[in-house]
C-alpha cells in the first residue's frame, strides 16, 4: 500500500479537525488509494465521495505478508486518488473475515464497484490478488480469507 504525506492530506485533515473538534487529540491518520492502478483509484475514489463505495476487501494474506496491522471498527483513513490528493476521510464500522468463495451479492453491492454484481466482483478481485501474490511466489485460494471492511465516508473535499 503506498501512502501518502503531503499538502492536500495535511489541509483536509485540517479541515475535519476544525468541523469536527471532537476528533482534536486523534493523530492524523494514514491517506493511500484503493487498488493498484490509476483508472481503478481514481475511480474507487470517485465512489467513495459520492457514497456508493461503502467496503473494501483486503485478503489477509496481505496484512500478514507484509506485517500491516488489521483494521478495527472506529480507525480513520484518508483516501486519496493515485496522485495522492486527498479526497475524503472514512471510518471503520464493521469488519468481516470471510471466505472469497462465500462473498454474496450483497457484499458486492457494498462494495460499489462495477455494475455491483457478484461475478464482477470475483472477476476483478481474483486478478487483483494474483496481482499481488505473484511477486511473492504465491496464488490466490477460494477458500482464502478476505477482510471485508465496512467503512463510512465521514468528510469530503
Amino acid at each position: 500500500m503506498k501512502t501518502f504525506n503531503n499538502q492536500t492530506v495535511h489541509n483536509l485533515w485540517n479541515s475535519f479537525l476544525a468541523e469536527n473538534p471532537e476528533y482534536k487529540n486523534t493523530i492524523q491518520p494514514q491517506a493511500w488509494y484503493f487498488c493498484d492502478n490509476k483508472t481503478d483509484a481514481n475511480n474507487c475514489a470517485n465512489l467513495v465521495l459520492k457514497g456508493i463505495k461503502q467496503a473494501t476487501s483486503t485478503s489477509l494474506w496481505w496484512f500478514k505478508a507484509y506485517n500491516y496491522a488489521l483494521p478495527k471498527v472506529g480507525d480513520l483513513n484518508i483516501i486519496t486518488n493515485w496522485n495522492g490528493e486527498a479526497r475524503a476521510i472514512i471510518k471503520t464500522v464493521k469488519i468481516e473475515y470471510i471466505p472469497f468463495n462465500k462473498i454474496t451479492k450483497a457484499y458486492a453491492i457494498i462494495e460499489g464497484e462495477g455494475d455491483k454484481s457478484l461475478h464482477y466482483w470475483q472477476k476483478v478481485h481474483w486478478a487483483y490478488y494474483t496481482r499481488e501474490m505473484k511477486p511473492k511466489g504465491e496464488i490466490p485460494s477460494k477458500n482464502m480469507i478476505i477482510v471485508f471492511e465496512q467503512f463510512k465516508t465521514i468528510f469530503t473535499v
